[in-house]
């Protein structure tokens, strides 16, 4: 299992940062590897909605279904993956602190066997990747340019 933690405070206010993070629509926009995402299922968001996607990871298209598995709003959102190349699941902590909005999301893999052989290489691609787009995010929600 490959995991992946970053904390990140956006001086934005939860209710905001939460309605952004949550909203896949938004995620082509901060997440450099999504290419596309769109819902499959009907009605609101909510647990059990389904979106596919469409990632490029290290010069790999990677197509998934992901889940919702958790929504509380501006509290916590989750979800994973049902179908794709290898599984995996993420979620995403909200608090509000003096300075705005903690955002702490845990993104854990679960590489097949093939992938077993370069754990470490994709450990440290998924750190570098991640990183750079929740500072993205931050700088996104914080100047307004979305």
């Amino acid at each position: 299992m490959i995991t992946d933690e970053v904390d990140i405070t956006i001086n934005r206010p939860i209710q905001e940062v939460f309605a952004y993070v949550s909203d896949f629509q938004n995620g082509t926009k901060w997440q450099t590897g999504l290419v596309e995402i769109k819902e499959i299922s009907e009605g609101p968001l909510t647990v059990g909605s389904q979106f596919s996607d469409v990632r490029n990871v290290m010069g790999y298209r990677l197509e998934s279904v992901i889940q919702i598995t958790n929504l509380n709003q501006n509290r916590l959102f989750a979800y994973k993956s049902i179908s794709g190349a290898s599984p995996f699941k993420q979620s995403f902590l909200f608090e509000t602190t003096a300075w705005g909005t903690k955002v702490t999301t845990l993104f854990e893999l679960f590489p097949t066997s093939l992938l077993d052989l370069a754990e470490s290489l994709i450990a440290s691609g998924l750190k570098r990747g991640m990183d750079a787009d929740f500072d993205r995010l931050k700088i996104q929600l914080e100047t307004g340019n979305q």
